[in-house]
């Protein structure tokens, strides 16, 4: 083959693998470097009004704007058998939060209407932002003032309180999942391969495409600030797609020296074939990515920027590093071989889609039959997914009715509604001493108590210096119910507009409630856009990559399939407790609002990577002279053991984070794993094949009106005829000389 015909990866691969030590060591040093210098620099995560949509967002702009920092607020309720019961204790409780040093501006307590709960609120000093990291002396004193009064009652909670208990939860099942997903990844590529050294090589690659990510994401969050969970996100994905893009290369590698090819040509091989679908897969997943650029939510701007990282950064050491290292390990990639899981067949290739071989015979005599059972199966999957209702979960759904935090923000909640989780209403005025505006908020509290949907401790705090009033206004309800819901409707709708409104420049409803709220209305109207996009993307790299306008459109509507299965799954498990208690979870009755669009842009792009390999794998055979549906037999069949390992591997993953505790790592985790092992074996297994065979030679259609697209090689042309195969330890190789 001419140089001028040569793909990318081919010369990639030939580049690296003539100049080993440059590749190898200078992945190395970028990896080093970038993780140095980025945690030299820090993360800048974003603040509330970034990380918010509407007029709650522009409510937190103006205390931003104004240098006013909400102070971390605290509330302990103590609770008695009988009525006043409970005044000792919190008198107790006062004097030990003062000497903890860390507690000011502590109110007298205020007593419920049943009189066996007493509610005492302080605010933690310093920075609000640190709160969690100091609030364990007053956690302390809350314990010993329990255990210091027999028959009392306290329960915690607060903005501080909240930050230690996440950070404690987030911690600790990050590091769940690493220290999981790491061996199970290392376990599967060992079945896979049979040998350590093979498994061990994908593992390391995608561990340090991590690595380096985390260091350019560090960097990058400087320009574009990121959330907290953002490096979580990337580590999910990029564990996920830099393994499956190595084992893809080095199965192909492994399985052309099986065959019986010298060193060299297997290497080229794996270049023009693997090598090209992991660029097209890539190309393909960051572009799906970018999608989430088109959202009005920089949470998601941030996402796409961390996946595009690091599926550029796992793609790019796919293409380079590994093939530099298959180089120079040669045949001892297959060092600490596995006796049991490393038998070959007879004919010299590796055991590779034997079930899937049985499968196609019948599956290509009748692909009517089984495209529509497969169909119809998969639409059972997506059905439940009409009913889907999305919100920003609260306390009790997100961490469950029987955590501690939960049940002291329900208990607290239920004897001082609106307590936990006030609105807050956002006013900027000219002069805030004026008569008029006095009056206006004297007004105020009068509607707000007649309208009986407030509660009581409506507290007001004017700073005249910023022109800037903030008023938090107890909603009735729990915070997040109907009640809630309506209560903040009159405020927003009703109440701030016709009191505030006349003596303001600008006033806006803030709060958790409002915030969710602002939030699932800003993600529902990005869905549509952010869809289109990645269809449309998607659609065009496969119609210039296969140059067929029914393989264009049939990777649209499989991607469809997948993801409608993933809302389904997550719609019957996570909203109507399908399974649930089966599966050790607790259903929050909604989906977390951010995880639908999510999900789609997340499959979506990840989907490409089965169905590119495989449907490359089928055009190659076909460009060999296959007839179309001996081509599909041929490929599905070659690709079968690397796409039963892949998804494997993906399914560990994701369902490492199903068993987290968040309830939002749940149901990504389910809905994630649950669509990559439906994609991976009823999509590109039966579904796929079937539709092809249907098709016939019309998978290969392209109008003349596309006639112009490029010709792109599918490494069907570069199988030389079958050499011996080397001898074991060859010196180390390179192509594309």
């Amino acid at each position: 083959m001419s140089a001028t015909r040569r793909g990318l990866a081919v010369r990639l691969g030939g580049w690296s693998t003539r100049h080993r030590k440059t590749a190898i060591i200078g992945w190395l040093l970028f990896v080093v470097v970038v993780a140095v210098v980025g945690g030299m620099s820090g993360i800048n995560e974003m603040t509330n009004s970034q990380n918010g949509s509407g007029d709650s967002a522009r409510a937190e702009k103006i205390l931003e704007d104004a240098g006013l920092k909400a102070p971390a607020g605290e509330m302990v309720m103590v609770r008695s058998a009988e009525p006043d019961g409970w005044r000792d204790a919190a008198g107790d409780l006062v004097a030990r939060l003062e000497k903890t040093g860390e507690a000011e501006r502590i109110q007298r307590p205020v007593r419920s209407e049943s009189g066996r709960e007493g509610l005492i609120s302080f605010e933690m000093k310093g920075d609000a932002d640190t709160a969690g990291d100091r609030v364990k002396p007053v956690l302390d004193a809350v314990k010993q003032t329990g255990a210091a009064h027999e028959g009392v009652t306290l329960y915690e909670f607060g903005d501080a309180s909240f930050a230690h208990s996440l950070d404690g939860i987030l911690s600790g099942d990050m590091k769940t999942a690493e220290l999981t997903a790491v061996p199970l990844a290392l376990g599967i590529l060992l079945v896979v391969f049979g040998a350590l050294v093979a498994a061990l090589l994908p593992v390391f690659l995608a561990l340090t495409a991590c690595v380096g990510t985390f260091g350019l994401l560090a960097l990058a969050s400087h320009e574009l600030p990121l959330y907290s969970s953002t490096n979580s996100v990337m580590f999910l994905v990029g564990l996920a797609v830099g393994v499956d893009y190595c084992l893809f290369y080095l199965r192909r590698e492994r399985d052309e020296r099986a065959a019986g090819r010298d060193a060299e040509t297997a290497l080229r091989i794996a270049a023009a074939t693997s090598g090209r679908a992991v660029l097209v897969s890539g190309i393909t997943v960051m572009m799906a990515m970018a999608g989430m650029f088109l959202s009005g939510l920089l949470l998601f701007k941030g996402f796409a920027v961390a996946t595009i990282l690091v599926v550029f950064t796992s793609m790019l050491g796919s293409v380079t590093v590994l093939p530099a290292m298959l180089s120079w390990l040669g045949d001892r990639i297959d060092a600490g071989r596995v006796p049991l899981l490393n038998r070959r067949r007879k004919k010299g290739v590796h055991a590779s889609g034997g079930i899937s071989g049985r499968l196609m015979k019948p599956v290509l005599a009748k692909p009517g039959l089984f495209a529509v059972l497969a169909g119809a199966l998969l639409l059972a999957l997506c059905a439940p997914a009409l009913g889907m209702k999305t919100e920003q979960l609260g306390m009790e759904k997100q961490f469950g009715k029987d955590s501690k935090l939960t049940v002291a923000f329900t208990e607290i909640t239920e004897s001082f509604p609106g307590g936990p989780a006030p609105a807050e209403v956002v006013v900027r005025a000219d002069d805030l001493s004026s008569p008029r505006f006095q009056g206006a908020v004297t007004d105020l509290r009068k509607k707000l108590a007649a309208s009986g949907e407030f509660g009581k401790n409506v507290e007001v705090e004017l700073h005249k210096d910023e022109g800037v009033a903030r008023i938090e206004v107890p909603l009735a309800g729990n915070g997040s119910n109907a009640t809630s819901k309506h209560a903040l409707r009159t405020l927003k709708d009703d109440i701030v507009p016709q009191v505030l409104g006349p003596v303001s420049e600008k006033a806006y409803v803030s709060g958790e409630l409002a915030s969710s709220i602002d939030f699932n209305d800003q993600l529902n109207s990005d869905i549509a856009p952010v869809f289109l996009f990645i269809a449309a993307v998607t659609f065009l790299l496969m119609l210039v990559c296969f140059r067929s306008l029914p393989i264009a459109i049939v990777s649209i509507l499989l991607n469809l399939l997948s993801v409608g299965a993933a809302y389904g799954t997550m719609t019957a498990v996570f909203q109507h407790g399908w399974g649930a208690e089966t599966l050790g979870m607790e259903p929050a009755g909604a989906i977390e609002g951010w995880m639908p669009l999510f999900v789609l842009v997340i499959l979506f792009g990840l989907s490409m990577d089965y169905h590119v390999f495989v449907v490359s794998r089928i055009r190659e055979a076909h460009e060999r002279g296959l007839p179309t549906r001996e081509a599909i037999r041929d490929g599905i069949r070659s690709t079968a053991g690397s796409i039963t390992g892949a998804a494997a591997i993906m399914v560990a993953v994701f369902g490492v984070f199903a068993l987290l505790q968040m309830q939002d790592m749940q149901q990504m985790g389910v809905g994630l794993a649950v669509a990559v092992l439906v994609d991976a074996t009823l999509v590109r297994m039966v579904l796929l094949p079937s539709v092809m065979a249907l098709l016939g030679e019309r998978n290969w259609y392209l109008p003349r009106a596309l006639a112009w697209l490029p010709t792109l090689n599918h490494g069907g042309h570069d199988q030389e005829p079958l050499s011996p195969a080397a001898p074991s330890h060859q010196p180390p190789v390179s192509i594309g000389r």
